[in-house]
């Protein structure tokens, strides 16, 4: 069992920062994601790292804007987001996988993780 604890969100105006945090506990764990879900729509993936190389993978909507990082000793993963935009609102989920196979496809999967924090709104606006 991993727990997964986040905070951070918040609301900030388009073009603002924010930056959410996971700390996890419990068992080990290959990869951290981060996902997000806005009303009346599917969860989807934002970004995810790999624990033990640090690989990172992004959406190609947060490119550029969005940083996933970790700090081990903490066991916590880290997303700065800057340059926010309205399309950005969403409860963001951070998520753990215990598998140790995975493919560039599979760390954007949702049914990939198997364990999932609380969510933190993220709310976009002037």
């Amino acid at each position: 069992q991993v727990d997964l604890v986040e905070s951070g969100g918040g609301l900030v105006q388009p073009g603002g920062s924010l930056r959410l945090s996971c700390a996890a506990s419990g068992d080990t764990f290959s990869r951290m994601g981060w996902f997000r879900q806005a009303p009346g729509k599917e969860r989807q993936f934002v970004a995810a790292m790999i624990w033990t190389t640090g690989t990172t993978y992004y959406t190609d909507s947060v490119k550029g804007r969005f940083t996933i990082s970790k700090d081990n000793a903490k066991n916590t993963v880290y997303l700065q987001m800057n340059n926010l935009k309205p399309e950005d609102t969403a409860v963001y989920y951070c998520a753990a996988s215990s598998s140790y196979t995975w493919t560039s496809t599979s760390v954007r999967d949702v049914r990939t993780y198997n364990y999932w924090g609380q969510g933190t709104q993220v709310t976009v606006s002037s």
